[in-house]
This record gives C-alpha cells, structure tokens and sequence, in this order.
C-alpha cells in the first residue's frame, strides 16, 4: 500500500485526478525554487518528484509526469526557469521524459511495500542515477545532430560527460533521496500515530 492509498482510501476517479493535479502543480513549483550550489544551481523539481513517485506509487506517479509534460507542452511555465514546451527542444529534454521514469522506477518499490529510511533513501538514489541514462544520452544526441553545446565533449566524451551533466549533481542528488525519504517516512510515521 501506497502512502496516498493509506491516506486517501477511496481513490475514486475525482481523488486520483486531484492528486495527479495537486502533483503536477507540487513539481512545477519546486521546478522554481532554486538552491545556490557551486558550481551548478539545483532545483528542487527532481526532489518534488520523488516524494510523488514514492508517495503516489507507479502508476499515478507516472501519470502525474506525463501530466506534467502535458502541461509543458501546452505552454504554461512550469518547468526550470519559467520554461514551457521549449524545454523539449533544448540539450536538456531527456531529462525531462526521464522525469516519467524516475517517479515510476519511486513508485513501484512503494507499491512494492519499500518502507523505512534506508531503503526509501535507497531507492530515490537509484531512481535519481538512472535519470542521467535518458538525460546524458539525449544530450548528446542533440549535440551530434544539432550541434548543441558541442564545445562542451571535447575529446574524452566520458570525461565530459562527468564533467558537465554528472558531477555537478550527485551531491545534490543525494541530499534530495534523503530528504525525499525522510519526507515520505515521516508521513508514515505521522500516520502510524494518528492511527495508533
């Protein structure tokens, strides 16, 4: 069982598509809130879809990021910076369909029954690493074919790879699984005693 199963039994139709709303709108905000971090600012937008991959489970999870996109696509700013659907044509566009992935690869140990700080935490790692597969690759495939950043690789493509669209991350990466696991533990936590 999910967090949002426990906390919303009836998921009805109207429950599931506020959530998927509420979701979509938790991330877009968390894609403004920028953390000074050297050398690269972070946001708070792969930390929010966590905690909703984590909470919601895969499905709705999932759901609530192809919403997300949709929303992008649309034209509203809700991505990093005020962007909208001219993110899916920048270096960074794998990034944001991998976001799809992560909130899934988030919800299935949910819905798995992965509960308690070590794992969760575990878990947003993994999720948060395996986003740089659809992230790294996109990226420089649009260097090849669009000539994008291409000053960027350099010779040693895998040390450029690091270099640019890794490296800068991981620390931050890793504070957001922490954060995300202590959010959604100690929802469960706050659950268990309301309940007990």
């Amino acid at each position: 069982m999910t967090l949002s199963k426990a906390l919303v039994p009836s998921q009805s139709m109207l429950a599931r598509t506020l959530m998927v709303l509420g979701g979509s709108l938790f991330i877009a905000v968390a894609a403004q809130v920028t953390v000074p971090m050297i050398p690269v600012p972070m946001t708070l937008q792969t930390l929010a879809i966590l905690i909703v991959g984590l909470t919601f489970g895969a499905r709705l999870g999932a759901a609530t990021l192809v919403a997300y996109l949709a929303e992008g696509a649309m034209g509203l700013p809700v991505f990093a910076g005020g962007m909208n659907g001219v993110a899916f044509f920048g270096p960074t566009a794998g990034f944001l369909a991998g976001f799809v992935g992560m909130a899934w690869i988030a919800g299935l140990a949910a819905d798995r029954g992965v509960r308690g700080f070590l794992p969760t935490a575990l878990v947003a790692l993994v999720a948060s690493v395996l986003l740089y597969v659809p992230g790294v690759a996109w990226a420089m495939l649009a260097d090849a074919a669009l000539g994008l950043d291409a000053s960027a690789w350099g010779a040693d493509t895998a040390a450029s790879v690091w270099q640019y669209y890794m490296a800068p991350f991981l620390l931050g990466d890793t504070l957001k699984a922490v954060i995300a696991a202590l959010v959604v533990t100690g929802g469960w936590a706050a659950l268990k005693g309301r309940n007990g």
